[in-house]
């Protein structure tokens, strides 16, 4: 059966259509073309005629043409629209006609370089000359890296390994650094937050240094399409760009559809499992030999669906159906075999984290399932790009979960489809991230004061680190004065200081993947059953000084899934307002959380069949949020009783958590709610949503400004959901807020929102 004739089966299978709240179609668009420029080299346009490509599309030729005067650029197009061509052509045509100068190329992952490697080496093998092109990562043979650092014309690294691996080591690199003539950042949107913080002071870094050896590179961006393309990219490389937003690359019909899982308990507005309806649906696909990718959040869900969709599947495996597993964790050999899987056909389907969602080249897969709203609109549409990369037919579902941010977007998928989506919000300046590019920048160049006139924040930071005794201050240069090698302490994707190694007991401690600092507790602690290619293992000791968990293998019908205590303190305020009695707030905080039980969940049934108490280390991050304190006699004058006030507030904290990310436009992940009925800070009951980001990034300024229509738009949410005393699509069920709970936080809304009871 054809993926055609099964949408046909879908249109009328009047029990399925019940619970599509959306179906979004668009029609096959045809591409519109520019010639190649008459100024690039005729053997490289020869070589694209010989692969078939005579023209460019529209937006490829104005790229060009942009960098070929000068400009820097920023390209947004949709998945598999040839972002690749808009910095390829320039550079292989300006290396043609200059044999020194010099590319970097900078993507966010391993597996995107060895990517564009392969694409290039196809490209300089067809023009028969000698282009040296290398990557350069920690997988880099070290016998290797002399000849890279002496004779490569391009350089495909990442930002940690230009961060740690090649900036400190500047001297080594002059060949590079003279001739350096451009700079690439391609997947741009995907530097948001802490780690779009710290790339921005690494390329200020690395601009440093190019001046030092007299060289001004042009960049050239790539990104999937955000709201503020031009602003971020300006953050980022520091001065403005061309923005080239014509996309003239064909596309085949698609059809968009939001899967509502149906209601099993009307009361408590529980619905039929995501994971299961959406490896039901894959299934459908899957024996059809249909090439499906499904997205899933957590590394868990992935391990969870890929072994429901083995046990579904099992009997169809002897017709060459083989479905993966593929996220961080795996082992990059692992990761290589399921990517050239997929690209010949021999990977009919894969489960994936947003791992995939970014353009590694994977082939052509029909359909998409992305298993709940993945946390941005940008990376919602990445995911769903995935399918379709030819002119054909292609499907995506989102099978949406019972969260309030999912319930919210099957009520109103005008946000998916009609309104702009996210900006890419970073804070170059975060204090925290500055001082320790800073640190490195002095190790790799003294600091002179011309490099800091008229910047008082950063004059203050080197006369802190000098009286730490890290600079040395003489005459008007700061110079490193430590031992310690400040790029190596300095994780630019997280606050986490190294990673966990997962070994397995009953294969001789076999590394069978690893796992982020502050994700250990939760996924590595004691007793834990950790998942890893649908194998299940347990865990038999964290070591927490070694950075290593053992485990063994195990075979149990459960998996586990932590909980965790967290404790907030206010340690500065940046803003303050006053509304009626309440007041709203921004500022510093400390977060400490701790993982304290755990349960052990049935496979299928998702029932809770056990629990265990823990006793782990206590994380402390250090960051910003905004807060919201009522007045003390709130209860008396909402009308609250003190029994029923406590779930009421930490109703409204659960709704304006799970709310509030989609209305300030950043990653669910970003932003975490609490309530305190007495807060220290005020001694009155207080609701805080704070930045889950060392040091923060802006989006609690955001939420400051943005609170009214915030609380707008969760109150209509709460008072149109169906649900009597709460659920799991509002304010939280009945057992976690109370009978009263819906009740209770409606009336906080409205007194936030100053409006009449209804």
């Amino acid at each position: 059966m054809t993926l055609e004739q099964i949408l046909d089966t879908l249109r009328n299978d009047e029990a399925l259509r019940q619970n599509i709240t959306h179906w979004k179609s668009y029609s096959a668009r045809p591409a519109r073309y520019v010639d190649f420029p008459p100024e690039l080299d005729r053997q490289l346009v020869a070589a694209f005629q010989s692969r078939g490509i005579s023209r460019l599309y529209t937006h490829q030729g104005k790229a060009i043409e942009n960098v070929q005067q000068g400009s820097d650029v920023v390209v947004v197009t949709p998945t598999a629209s040839g972002k690749t061509l808009c910095y390829n052509i320039p550079v292989l045509d300006r290396i043609l006609k200059h044999r020194e100068s010099r590319a970097l190329y900078l993507f966010p992952t391993k597996a995107l370089s060895q990517d564009q490697l392969s694409e290039l080496y196809g490209l300089i093998e067809q023009l028969d000359v000698d282009i040296k092109t290398y990557t350069f990562d920690g997988d880099t043979p070290q016998t290797a890296r002399r000849a890279i650092r002496a004779a490569g014309h391009i350089v495909i690294t990442n930002p940690d390994m230009l961060h740690a691996g090649i900036l400190p080591h500047h001297t080594k690199w002059i060949k590079l650094f003279e001739n350096l003539t451009y700079i690439i950042i391609d997947e741009i949107h995907h530097y948001r937050g802490v780690f779009g913080s710290h790339l921005a002071n690494v390329i200020r870094r690395l601009q440093r240094i190019c001046r030092f050896y007299g060289s001004n590179p042009q960049f050239i961006c790539c990104s999937a399409t955000i709201a503020n393309p031009a602003e971020l990219t300006q953050k980022i490389i520091g001065r403005s760009a061309v923005l080239i937003d014509n996309n003239g690359a064909p596309s085949g019909e698609k059809h968009f559809l939001i899967y509502n899982p149906p209601v099993i308990n009307r009361q408590l507005g529980i619905r039929k499992s995501a994971i299961n309806e959406a490896s039901r649906l894959a299934a459908s696909f899957l024996r059809h030999r249909i090439q499906t990718i499904v997205f899933a959040h957590t590394r868990l869900n992935v391990e969870v669906l890929l072994t429901y969709l083995q046990q579904q599947l099992g009997k169809s495996f002897n017709n060459s159906i083989k479905v993966a597993g593929y996220r961080g964790g795996y082992l990059p050999g692992e990761r290589r075999r399921i990517e050239q899987g997929l690209r010949t056909g021999e990977v009919t389907g894969v489960v994936s984290t947003n791992a995939l969602e970014l353009g590694l080249d994977i082939g052509s897969l029909d359909v998409s399932i992305i298993v709940g709203y993945p946390g941005t609109i940008a990376s919602l549409w990445q995911q769903a790009g995935r399918a379709g990369r030819r002119s054909s037919t292609s499907l995506t579902i989102m099978v949406s979960n019972s969260s309030a941010i999912n319930q919210f977007l099957c009520a109103e998928p005008k946000y998916i489809f009609d309104r702009t989506p996210e900006s890419g919000i970073i804070d170059p300046d975060n204090l925290i991230i500055r001082t320790n590019h800073l640190k490195c920048a002095a190790f790799e160049l003294p600091v002179d004061s011309s490099e800091y006139e008229g910047d008082i924040d950063t004059r203050e930071i080197l006369n802190y680190l000098e009286e730490a005794h890290i600079l040395r201050n003489s005459g008007k240069r700061f110079h490193w004065a430590s031992e310690i090698y400040p790029a190596q302490q300095i994780s630019l994707r997280s606050a986490s200081p190294e990673n966990f190694v997962i070994l397995n007991e009953s294969n001789h401690a076999e590394v069978v993947g690893e796992i982020d600092y502050f994700s250990a507790p939760i996924f590595l602690h004691p007793q834990a059953i950790y998942l890893h290619r649908a194998k299940q293992y347990q865990v038999t000791k964290l070591d927490w000084e070694g950075r290593k968990a053992y485990v063994k293998e195990v075979q149990v019908d459960y998996y586990t899934d932590a909980e965790t205590k967290t404790d907030l303190k206010v340690l500065e305020i940046n803003q303050q307002e006053k509304t009626g009695d309440a007041e709203i707030y921004s500022g510093e905080v400390s977060v400490t959380s701790v993982t304290v039980l755990f349960k052990k969940i049935k496979f299928r049934t998702h029932e809770n069949v056990g629990s265990g108490k823990l006793n782990l280390p206590e994380l402390e991050m250090h960051t910003h949020a905004f807060w919201y304190t009522f007045p003390g006699d709130i209860t008396f004058r909402v009308g609250i009783s003190s029994a029923d006030f406590g779930g009421a507030l930490r109703g409204v904290a659960n709704v304006l958590g799970k709310i509030a990310p989609l209305w300030v436009m950043c990653d669910y992940r970003d932003l975490r709610a609490i309530s305190q009925v007495r807060a220290p800070f005020a001694e009155r009951p207080t609701i805080y949503i704070y930045e889950n980001i060392p040091g923060g990034v802006g989006l609690s300024d955001k939420l400051f400004t943005e609170h009214v229509r915030l609380f707008e738009s969760v109150y209509q949410h709460v008072k149109n959901c169906p649900c009597k005393d709460g659920c799991p699509t509002c304010v939280g069920p009945p057992m976690e807020v109370g009978d009263y709970g819906k009740a209770g936080t409606l009336k906080l809304l409205e007194y936030m929102l100053a409006v009449a009871p209804v």
